[in-house]
């Protein structure tokens, strides 16, 4: 995963934080767990060793990619984004032409995508299909549910 992910620079804080903890909290707690699973007897039947060799397992892969994501990612600054055309962390109304219905996304990295916020990836279905994409516009999306189309109402910041 050597692509690179535009993010806001609150996400890239929480990022840090969530490092710092996974390698001052998390990994100690994990040590201890596998200490005191070593020290109750038999590892060749010791299913809480086991499970907690796992654990530190996971918790190292979660370290590394965590890392090459902050090596990869470049923060955008809220305050230059071109309202022009939709891009990444611009505001997007679209009208669904199928249903009629008008719907606002916030088009984000795929790290701080949450569809219930109205916050959606740049990979997303929607997102590829919209981007670049001007007021007055018309998209086509392909979805898992066929292909949807989508007219630009309003692109804001």
């Amino acid at each position: 995963m050597n692509d690179i992910q535009y993010i806001t620079k609150e996400t890239l804080q929480q990022m840090k934080l969530d490092l710092q903890r996974m390698k001052t909290v998390d990994r100690p707690a994990a040590s201890r767990a596998i200490a005191d699973a070593r020290d109750k007897g038999d590892l060749k039947e010791n299913a809480e060793y086991d499970a907690a060799k796992e654990i530190q397992g996971l918790l190292e892969a979660k370290i590394a990619l965590l890392e090459t994501q902050l090596v990869n990612a470049r923060v955008i600054d809220e305050s230059n984004i071109d309202t022009s055309k939709v891009s990444i962390l611009t505001k997007v109304t679209l009208t669904n032409l199928g249903t009629q219905k008008q719907v606002t996304y916030k088009i984000v990295s795929e790290k701080e995508a949450d569809l219930k916020s109205g916050k959606i990836s740049v990979t997303s279905p929607i997102g590829k299909g919209i981007l670049g994409k001007q007021v007055g516009d018309t998209a086509e999306v392909q979805a898992p549910a066929g292909v949807m189309k989508f007219k630009i109402e309003k692109i804001t910041a």
